[in-house]
């Protein structure tokens, strides 16, 4: 790890801001915290590597980003065999845990860290500063009771060690991710609901796109899903953009005929409007997108990843609740698409995407005031 010394006293507070690199939806959430802890005037330091790195550079192209490897979580193409091959990634994940937890001790001392917001990562505690864990899967989902117990156990063992863990969801029954939010068991450790985190805002803007596909994930489901819907789109005889989901790639937009646009990847503004240019929005039903899409009031049909269990659970409640209709990725056609929204009775749930200012807020008053 190639690392600058920049131990000198900061005049600012300084938070370092790490999420997992399962999917971008870690990092996007991140986006509209990092904003505000700018604006509460703290200096804040982003930990990530990859298609996470280079996202938030693009995002933040002044913010200083250090390396920390990711977990490299591999899927599988056969939904069966997802479960068999995340169980042989175990140990890899337990050390990754590990290494993380070492390497977060070097980082504090070099970089005068003050506190730390982590995403998911298991191993960024601390004894000496405040530590933060978000997530929104208080319970994880599998396939059967004793390996969600089991799950459990491994989960709030690492979250008790943090000194908070914060839920971007609403408290109340009022919610969008269901029992993975609101276990009957909570974690030892204060738990607070900030909200649901969107990093978008709704705005008035004319229409120019009948259906926008979103593609995101991690290989190779990410691919198989692009090409299901090339295939639908280069079908489809309404106007279309797909999103790759890949911030590696370069922004050029291709035109593959007069109706479908591709593009790898879009800012947060830039995808903030072309969300909303759109009648309809098929994407994965990550907690993330979900989140985006209640935000901008967003008409969507949400594909799970195959044998991910927590997309799974999301697609199938909140299409229980009346949110958003879901449809497997192997019977995945636009025209059912279409066909399910015209079916679909929406309900709206009104969320408060601002909780998190005040949580915030109160944060960085209790590290300033932890000198």
């Amino acid at each position: 790890m190639k690392i600058k010394n920049i131990n000198s006293i900061p005049s600012k507070k300084r938070v370092l801001i790490a999420p997992l690199d399962w999917g971008l939806g870690h990092a996007t959430r991140c986006i509209p915290i990092i904003y505000e802890l700018i604006n509460l005037d703290v200096e804040v330091i982003i930990a990530a590597e990859g298609k996470i790195k280079i996202l938030l550079e693009k995002e933040f192209p002044k913010l200083e980003i250090v390396y920390l490897r990711g977990y490299h979580v591999k899927y599988s193409r056969q939904k069966w065999l997802f479960p068999i091959k995340l169980l042989f990634q175990f140990p890899k994940i337990i050390s990754s845990i590990y290494h993380e937890h070492l390497w977060l001790k070097k980082v504090i001392k070099l970089y005068n860290i003050d506190a730390v917001i982590s995403d998911n990562r298991l191993g960024l505690c601390h004894t000496t500063i405040p530590c933060v864990y978000i997530t929104h899967q208080l319970t994880i989902k599998t396939t059967n009771r004793f390996t969600e117990w089991l799950a459990k156990k491994i989960h709030y063992f690492f979250i008790n060690k943090f000194l908070f863990c914060w839920v971007p969801d609403n408290e109340s029954s009022n919610n969008l991710a269901g029992a993975l939010s609101h276990p009957y068991q909570l974690p030892l450790i204060p738990i607070i609901y900030i909200g649901p985190l969107s990093r978008f805002v709704k705005f008035s803007v004319e229409k120019k796109y009948d259906c926008i596909a979103l593609v995101s994930g991690p290989e190779p489901q990410r691919t198989i899903f692009e090409n299901i819907l090339l295939r639908e789109l280069n079908l489809f005889e309404g106007k279309s953009l797909l999103i790759r989901g890949l911030p590696e790639k370069d922004e050029k937009v291709t035109i593959v005929n007069k109706r479908v646009e591709i593009i790898n990847h879009l800012t947060a503004t830039a995808l903030n409007k072309a969300m909303l240019q759109a009648d309809l929005i098929v994407c994965r039903s990550g907690y993330t997108s979900v989140i985006d899409l209640v935000q901008l009031q967003k008409k969507a049909v949400l594909v799970a990843t195959p044998g991910q269990t927590e997309q799974e659970y999301l697609a199938a409640y909140l299409q229980q609740q009346h949110f958003f209709p879901s449809i497997s990725q192997n019977r995945f056609t636009l025209n059912k698409a279409f066909d399910m929204i015209n079916d679909f009775t929406f309900v709206n749930i009104d969320i408060n995407t601002e909780v998190y200012k005040t949580v915030l807020h109160k944060f960085v008053s209790f590290i300033k005031q932890d000198q």
